[in-house]
């Protein structure tokens, strides 16, 4: 008879804490919020109300214009993201990844800095930043004689969502970098010499070589930045506060939660509601991964080594 593998008991012992821990934070939470969009108040307390609340989120007008609005102000916030954060974040770990270029360390240090700041100091810093009455902006452009392009861009309801983005992308465009740039560096040197060889070399050995075999890393990076935008809250909250003006033109699903289930003002809050807005955030976040995993990811296998 074959003997029975011993339990590898070490192996639980070092992964409890981290299970237990991420349980207790992640896991416990997560099903009191799903079972909290299943109830609500009314004359005899709090009764049982099914898939109720879903349906006055998403048919009530009262609610849906707002929940609308917020999907899709951060479906454009995720979209500033993936059309300058990760291409410029590609282009830079090109360029830092050349043995040609000097001081690389320096400049890896200082563009991935600015993703180790709070929250509360961006969003306060470039509120001063673009202030159109104490900020440093309007100088700084007329130093160059662009003066004329300056306007209070957080101010108003067609670029104010923009702005928020842009100040997102340069305080996390560090992280892709950083990723794009490990991923280029465990490229074989065997590869590289081979494409030298064939006369590819510069950007064509960028465009050719290179990155096709880091599409895995672009588009874990996508995910990311998909998850990490639907969960977006501090930055616009320390930059527009919970009403996320003007005129709710940077209100995200966040600061929608936010109001919703804590209250803000004269608007009471509403757990019920509010953890019904945190499910549908959840199922949308849960599909957009399953489709990458399911659709994109099984594509870019054919790239890893």
């Amino acid at each position: 008879m074959a003997q029975r593998k011993p339990i590898r008991w070490h192996v639980v012992v070092f992964l409890a804490p981290a299970v237990l821990v991420y349980t207790a934070i992640m896991i416990v939470p997560l099903f009191g919020t799903l079972n909290l969009s299943l109830f609500n108040f009314d004359e005899s307390g709090r009764v049982f109300v099914g898939l109720r609340n879903f349906a006055t989120l998403f048919g009530d007008p009262r609610w849906s214009g707002a929940f609308w609005n917020a999907l899709a102000n951060n479906a454009w916030f995720f979209a500033v993201h993936m059309l300058v954060q990760n291409p410029v974040g590609v282009m830079l770990a090109a360029l830092l990844s050349s043995p040609r270029l000097r001081m690389a360390a320096f400049y890896r240090t200082a563009i991935f800095i600015p993703t180790i700041l709070s929250f509360v100091i961006v969003g306060f810093v470039w509120k001063l930043i673009l202030s159109p009455i104490w900020g440093i902006a309007p100088g700084m452009l007329d130093a160059v004689g662009l003066k004329s392009l300056f306007a209070p861009w957080l101010g108003r309801e067609g670029t104010a969502l923009t702005t928020l983005a842009l100040i997102s992308v340069w305080q996390f465009v560090g992280i892709p970098m950083m990723l794009i740039y490990a991923a280029l560096l465990s490229i074989p040197d065997e590869v590289i010499e081979a494409a030298e060889l064939d006369g590819v070399t510069g950007w064509a050995q960028f465009w050719k070589i290179k990155l096709p075999l880091i599409l895995p890393a672009i588009g874990i990076i996508s995910i990311l930045t998909f998850v990490g935008n639907f969960n977006a809250f501090d930055l616009i909250y320390v930059s527009q506060g919970a009403l996320a003006g003007p005129n709710y033109a940077t209100d995200i699903l966040g600061t929608f939660l936010y109001r919703t289930f804590f209250g803000f003002q004269l608007q009471l809050g509403d757990p019920h509601m509010g953890a019904t807005i945190a499910t549908a955030m959840f199922g949308i976040i849960l599909v957009g991964v399953c489709l990458y995993l399911f659709l994109i990811q099984t594509r870019l296998r054919r790239y890893q080594f």
